[in-house]
């Protein structure tokens, strides 16, 4: 008779990592998902547009004022989402328009929860009167309302698009201010941070290298959900006339341009509009996901 080979035991299974953990629970959010996908289209489209607008975003045509969509009558498949007052393809512009309005929601937030990580933790270290007087100047920016206070900045800057995306930085920027300082104080009680200390860990290294990664999970639900806060406002300031200034196709911009057509031409209102919309609502749904996957507490 043959020896049975004996194998060895198996232990149990290893558990996931944070990586498959993190997306189980975020694919389990439907919602989710669609904004991911959404926002990855409107990413794609961006980042496409020279290959995939079907014109130049300034280019006009004198034949073809404020013609229809395709499917109705009087369109041309020539246009499919139609044309401006003075001959422009609108779907062009909305290609182009999305890598603006994107650029200025990425770069609205990369300055501002740069300046906001650095002044969070300035004030969560620092304590005592530095700390007043940085979350005071934050609670005076958060007393006034975001639009009013964005118009006034840039009143005084002059309208241009980056006077108006450095005054919609500053409107977000006490929100990473606050929850950077709220999730440095909770880290330094930990003992982690005690440990490093005794170990002759400098400030530096306690700020950037000990505590700032234990606070990634809020800030970057906070850049997501801020990227469509940006979008939203650089848009008001460009139908103000006070952002991206024509011709540039920023969605903003187009709404203003087509004031005066909306009764008689109304899809050159309504397809900046539905760009904004969607747009938004899917960094929002990625927002809610991404806030749902990492933090502990709200996992199914």
């Amino acid at each position: 008779m043959s020896a049975t080979p004996i194998t060895p035991a198996t232990g149990p299974a290893a558990p996931p990592g944070p990586l498959r953990e993190f997306w189980a629970s975020f694919s389990s959010n439907r919602g989710a998902l669609l904004g991911l996908v959404v926002v990855i289209a409107v990413l794609a489209l961006a980042a496409f547009a020279p290959w995939i607008a079907p014109y130049a975003p300034d280019l006009t045509n004198t034949a073809a004022f404020l013609r229809p969509p395709a499917w109705t009558e009087g369109g041309s498949a020539s246009y499919l989402l139609g044309t401006d007052a003075i001959g422009r393809d609108i779907l062009s512009r909305l290609i182009w328009g999305g890598r603006l309005s994107l650029t200025i929601g990425l770069a609205v937030v990369a300055l501002s929860i740069v300046t906001g990580i650095v002044l969070g933790m300035v004030a969560g270290f620092a304590r005592g009167a530095t700390e007043i007087a940085i979350m005071r100047l934050m609670d005076i920016i958060l007393t006034l309302p975001s639009l009013l206070l964005a118009i006034v900045i840039v009143a005084i800057l002059g309208p241009g698009l980056m006077n108006a995306m450095l005054a919609v930085a500053v409107v977000v920027l006490p929100h990473y201010v606050r929850i950077t300082r709220a999730a440095v104080i909770a880290e330094t009680a930990k003992d982690y941070v005690t440990a490093a200390r005794l170990s002759g860990a400098g400030l530096a290294r306690l700020m950037f290298v000990e505590v700032l990664p234990n606070c990634a999970a809020p800030l970057i639900v906070q850049a997501s959900l801020g990227v469509s806060t940006a979008i939203l406002d650089a848009a008001a300031l460009g139908f103000l006339g006070l952002g991206a200034q024509p011709p540039s196709p920023e969605w903003g911009t187009m709404l203003a341009d087509a004031r005066e057509f909306v009764l008689r031409a109304w899809w050159v209102v309504t397809f900046p509009g539905v760009m904004i919309l969607v747009t938004v609502l899917a960094f929002n749904l990625l927002g809610d996901g991404l806030r749902d996957a990492l933090d502990p507490k709200l996992k199914r």
